[in-house]
């Protein structure tokens, strides 16, 4: 179906969420026009690096810390297992986007479940991008200034260089990076625009899973690490409910879908999106194995939740200084370059929630300067309070990720509005379902009985 046909299909208080490729090029007849006119659609490459991008973010430097909760083998399968329901729960999104030429996630929830399904989406998407930013912000600080959240101080990599001073605390050098990183690259408008930034964030990301890689493979040739824990131990019913609090980890490592349709939309061929997807869910897949597996093997049980904060110490090998800066270093400039892709889709959502009826936010310059200014605002004060990373991956993950991941996914097709699942799209829908609802809840059970029975998270074991 063509845009010109969405467009009918969907009215203006069903505007999509990014405008197309199409609708960039004189959009308003005014300055926008000049500014998108030459625009012709991003390339398969662009839109693998965009969409791996939005799926390696921080959640990787909680990965190791989920292998330490159930063993390496579980931990491993787990992984593979979220890339296939990811997968699947994109593909039948899509499918139901073809068949009413939806252009955004929130007007295919809105064509299943009517207004309110997509105010349901918007919000959730808006949360759990806010949750994971602060993340990002979080993990930044820990890596530039330092983490005491276990008790423990872990030195920072510029507290490391130069001792400690006013200048390298973390509200200093957070308020640095967001007004000298992160608010130049939220002013883009087109997704596109970030696929550079995009590119050298995957490419610092594979820095990172080598330099890890690399140290644990000489530890083990040297026999300086330990037999890893392969499977869980679980010596009482507590620890079977601490099992649970890793999957919100999982599920948050592989929620993309809000960007889905915006890459879709600016596609030169917009056929190309199936294989995108599966060549980002490939690529991020071997990179979250990988770190996984040495990440665990190098650190066993003294992992943390954020595994950069275990490279503050002598990693036992020839110029373990230089490689534990060289791997911080890396993955924070990382996150700095992923965090606009994140970003670009919580603004978008929540302009829908807040502005359904105005004109586009691309062009309507004073809404998109407040409106990015304000969620700057929010970020940066809610990471300077929150203390784990583990903490907000818990509440994000068990809420409102896994319902932007699976349950709304699938949900639609047991609605199936047109008519077009098969037998087996449904009973894989109740599968997603069930298995999200039940993880989570058990989750959030667990995370509450540890909380009042003041026993320590993974992170702190």
């Amino acid at each position: 179906m063509t845009t010109g046909a969405a467009t009918e299909r969907f009215p203006e208080s069903s505007e999509p969420l990014l405008p197309t490729k199409r609708r960039w090029e004189g959009e308003d007849g005014g300055g926008d026009e000049a500014a998108f006119h030459e625009f012709n659609g991003a390339s398969f490459p662009g839109a693998v690096f965009n969409l791996s991008t939005t799926i390696v973010g921080a959640g990787i430097m909680a990965l190791p810390a989920t292998m330490k909760v159930l063993g390496l083998v579980p931990g491993l399968v787990m992984i593979v297992l979220a890339a296939f329901l990811t997968d699947a729960s994109i593909e039948l999104l899509m499918r139901f986007s073809r068949v009413v030429g939806a252009p955004s996630y929130g007007a295919v929830m809105g064509d299943a479940f009517g207004w309110w399904g997509r105010r349901l989406l918007q919000v959730c998407v808006v949360v759990n991008n806010v949750g994971v930013m602060i993340v990002y912000m979080i993990i930044i600080g820990d890596v530039l200034s330092g983490t005491s959240s276990v008790g423990e101080h872990h030195y920072g990599v510029l507290e490391g260089w130069f001792g400690t001073h006013w200048w390298n605390g973390r509200f200093f050098v957070l308020l640095v990076t967001t007004l000298a990183v992160f608010t130049p690259l939220a002013c883009f408008k087109r997704v596109d625009s970030l696929s550079y930034t995009s590119t050298v964030s995957v490419a610092l990301a594979v820095v990172f899973v080598v330099i890890t890689a690399g140290i644990a493979i000489v530890k083990l040739i040297r026999g300086q690490i330990p037999m890893p824990k392969l499977f869980p131990e679980v010596p009482d019913l507590a620890s079977v409910w601490e099992l649970f609090t890793a999957v919100p980890v999982l599920v948050t490592a592989y929620v993309c879908h809000y960007n889905v349709h915006p890459i879709h939309n600016e596609l030169k061929e917009s056929s190309q999106i199936k294989p995108i997807v599966h060549t980002s869910l490939a690529l991020c897949s071997t990179v979250y194995i990988t770190t996984s597996f040495f990440g665990y093997l190098l650190f066993g049980e003294s992992t943390l939740s954020d595994v950069l904060a275990n490279f503050d110490s002598n990693l036992g090998i020839p110029y373990s200084s230089a490689l534990s800066d060289a791997v911080r270093v890396s993955y924070a400039v990382h996150l700095m370059l992923v965090f606009p892709m994140i970003f670009h889709a919580l603004r978008l959502n929540l302009d829908g929630l807040l502005f359904s009826s105005a004109r586009p936010l691309a062009s309507d310059n004073r809404r998109f300067g407040v409106m990015t200014a304000v969620l700057l605002l929010v970020i940066f004060v809610s990471a300077n309070f929150i203390p784990s990373i583990w903490d907000a991956f818990q509440f994000t993950g068990a809420t409102a990720a896994v319902c932007i991941a699976f349950i709304f996914p699938a949900a639609i097709t047991l609605r199936d509005p047109h008519s077009i699942a098969k037998k087996w799209d449904k009973i894989l829908a109740i599968f997603m379902i069930v298995l999200a609802v039940t993880s989570n809840v058990v989750a959030v059970y667990s995370d509450a009985y540890s909380i009042f029975h003041k026993k320590s998270a993974p992170s702190q074991a």
